[in-house]
């Protein structure tokens, strides 16, 4: 908390200033009505200091040194730009004293407690005056609050007026002007107080209302928000301008009568136009598939307390503008494969910067409007033969076979447990002898179920584990077919760490967590570590490449080096193309949330490979072209 002076706290007092403090009370001779008021006030005041002894009971407020007020999480895209504000109950953003208005401060003690400066805790005038109005009333018409008085009633009490609750006001605000400054007392009430449309505190408030800082709020601006105080949803300028700008004319008023603004400065605040911001408390996400995400990790990381209370301010790897290409991108080719029959289907695609495992897009549906469940990081399909690439880089690995090893597509059977496993080919086909090169270009399945045979099933676990892979899997026969369950998210992590040749930092969508204060809380800065042999992973690249430029992705084809693999499974219910260039490598997934078929003959090297396509043409617009690395760069592994 701020210890800064509050620079100009008080011009000197005029005679003429102060409240007044007895209207609707009569007409009362002023040497009279003075008295009753220093004798009432003398009275309360030592009856309060008396009480002090005995309230016992009450809240240490020793503990507001430590305070810390619950403060709205805020998620940014890697430039900085507002994604989201995340909170509980209270929309908060906590300023110190010295970035808030001297107009705004001016305003509030003017409007709320004059003499704050003067008093300690409680104020004598105030008290004589709420003591003659609540008699004459017959009731608690008025409180006599002070901003310390007003500050613990926020932060230990109840709302209901009361009597004895008022006491206990005035013995805690006596206390707690014994241990903080005036300054850090002021500073926690204008961080606290509410002012509507679920606005605490004024940094939030001036950005919803005026749409800029606290700091730069003008003295029209200011005057009207200290207005807002007393009703904030009933004087709101959101509600009714006609009584935020009476409200605003009484708090200037004010201000005049006590000498703290001139005449001009008074005629012109009220002339001057106010421009109003929107409402912002309620907002939904500029981009919810990407601050769903985000929150759901922070979550997991710091407790869901945390995310609603913490005030945190949150890096996202993503860039709002390719974010936004994404999902148009991905709309567009719903409505395509809609005319071409593919009825409710959904998509999502996940995009990551080989080079540091940042996420760049992230896009969980179609339309979060109407599904808000996210596809890219969420949902477990099946690969297909997506997956083969795991199976031969864990053969490369091996030191046993290269791209040209000659395996042979014929026909084979497996035992698995009690019944007998005998694989077939998309086309019910066998090719005879041919290299892995041709195989993985083709997707024939018997050949990757031998390789994955000779290696080892639960070799090929392992290799799946290190790429980041944690969906259950069991070394079967048909694993090499990706009879297993991924999200599009792990598929481009795992891909990602092919394209950048064994080099892994732990994919994530945030690059950077600090607190309000700007105390670091998660750094995400690329840590790559060497998880994969280099060789191994150049050559399933390069026989990747053999997909694209000749295989079954042929109409994923770029203006430049890539490498990819297509994925379809059985009855044609997923559909997938994964690919890598070496500054981007993206996956793409087409399916129907019911997990029913798509279409028949519905494969992704014809429906799904032009989407990554499209996606990648526009993703990669200036960006340099640039070559993979040849296997022959790295040394061979030697064979096991």
């Amino acid at each position: 908390m701020s210890s800064r002076t509050f620079e100009d706290k008080q011009p000197p007092r005029q005679a003429s200033s102060g409240f007044e403090f007895f209207k609707g009370v009569g007409q009362v001779a002023g040497g009279t009505l003075l008295s009753i008021t220093m004798l009432a006030s003398s009275v309360v005041a030592g009856g309060l200091v008396g009480l002090a002894v005995s309230f016992r009971n009450l809240p240490d407020v020793r503990q507001l040194r430590n305070f810390f007020p619950s403060e709205t999480t805020y998620i940014y895209d890697i430039k900085g730009k507002l994604l989201a504000s995340v909170h509980g109950e209270a929309n908060r953003e906590v300023v110190p004293l010295d970035r808030i208005s001297p107009q705004l401060k001016r305003a509030v003690l003017a409007s709320e407690d004059s003499d704050f400066y003067y008093h300690h805790g409680i104020n004598p005038k105030g008290v004589g005056r709420a003591l003659l109005t609540n008699a004459t009333a017959g009731g608690v018409r008025e409180g006599g609050s002070t901003i310390t008085m007003q500050l613990v009633k926020n932060l230990f009490l109840s709302q209901r007026r009361e009597f004895t609750r008022k006491i206990a006001e005035a013995v805690l605000a006596i206390r707690l002007e014994q241990i903080l400054s005036k300054d850090q007392i002021l500073e926690m009430y204008l961080n606290q107080v509410y002012w509507g449309h679920n606005n605490y505190g004024v940094q939030t408030a001036a950005r919803s209302y005026f749409k800029k800082s606290a700091e730069n709020l003008t003295l029209a601006e200011s005057a009207m928000m200290a207005g807002l105080i007393q009703a904030p949803e009933q004087y709101s300028p959101f509600v009714n301008m006609t009584k935020a700008k009476e409200q605003q004319r009484i708090v200037l008023g004010r201000m005049l009568e006590l000498g703290w603004i001139t005449q001009q400065e008074y005629d012109n605040a009220l002339k001057q136009e106010i421009k109003l911001g929107k409402i912002r408390s309620f907002q939904g996400s500029a981009l919810p598939y990407v601050t769903n995400a985000v929150a759901q990790e922070l979550a997991r990381k710091f407790g869901r307390e945390a995310l609603l209370k913490g005030g945190m301010r949150v890096q996202t790897t993503i860039d709002a503008d390719f974010q936004e290409m994404a999902e148009e991108t991905i709309k567009h080719w719903h409505d395509i494969l809609l005319g071409e029959g593919l009825s409710k289907n959904q998509m999502a695609l996940v995009a990551i910067d080989p080079r540091t495992h940042f996420v760049k897009a992230l896009v969980g549906g179609v339309d979060y409007k109407t599904s808000e469940f996210n596809r890219a990081t969420q949902a477990l399909r099946q690969p297909g033969s997506s997956f083969k690439p795991f199976v031969y880089y864990t053969a490369f690995a091996s030191g046993k076979f290269t791209p040209d090893s000659t395996i042979y597509d014929t026909p084979v059977g497996y035992r698995d447990g009690d019944g007998w496993y005998y694989p077939k080919n998309y086309d019910n086909t066998f090719g005879g002898p041919m290299s892995i090169r041709y195989a993985v270009a083709q997707s024939r399945n018997i050949p990757v179920i031998k390789v994955g045979k000779a290696v080892g099933m639960n070799k090929v676990v392992e290799t799946c584990r290190i790429l980041g892979i944690t969906s259950p899997m069991e070394p079967v026969s048909s694993l090499p077919l990706g009879a297993i369950g991924v999200t599009p998210m792990e598929m481009a992590s795992a891909y990602a760490t092919f394209a950048n040749y064994g080099w892994q930092s732990p994919s994530t969508i945030i690059a950077r967590v600090t607190d309000s204060s700007g105390n670091v809380l998660l750094d995400n800065t690329p840590k790559p570590q060497q998880v994969l042999d280099p060789w191994a992973s150049a050559a399933v690249i390069d026989v990747m490449r053999s997909v694209i430029n000749e295989g079954t992705g042929k109409h994923a084809a770029l203006d430049r080096p890539a490498a990819g693999k297509t994925g379809t499974t059985s009855s044609e219910k997923d559909i997938w193309f994964v690919g890598t260039v070496p500054q981007l490598t993206t996956a793409v997934w087409v399916g129907r949330d019911d997990n029913r078929t798509l279409a028949h003959n519905a494969t992704g090297g014809v429906l799904v490979a032009p989407v990554w396509r499209d996606f990648m043409m526009k993703a990669l617009k200036n960006v340099p072209v640039e070559n993979f690395k040849s296997p022959s760069q790295f040394p061979r592994p030697k064979a096991n």
